[in-house]
């Protein structure tokens, strides 16, 4: 169980151990929202985290294929098209 506890003029939540390895929350930067009666705590999610890793190894496996059906195609015009 949580506790609310003062810190200065603010309050703090006291979250237990298990709960917070449970969540795997140790050590990371987190995101409060309200949500219905209750505050739900996430951990805080950086855009593009790990991208420049992954791309990296993609490319020294040669894993990924390239889209040569697209850049084979041939070019149409907006004519062709139906809306």
């Amino acid at each position: 169980m949580a506790h609310l506890v003062k810190i200065g003029n603010s309050q703090g939540i006291r979250i237990p151990k298990p709960l917070i390895q449970q969540a795997h929350l140790e050590g990371k930067e987190l995101d409060i929202q309200v949500v219905n009666q209750g505050i739900l705590v996430t951990p805080r999610k950086k855009p593009r985290e790990n991208w420049k890793k992954s791309i990296e190894t993609i490319l020294a496996n040669g894993s990924e294929a390239t889209d040569s059906e697209w850049l084979d195609a041939t070019l149409t015009s907006d004519d062709d098209l139906e809306w």
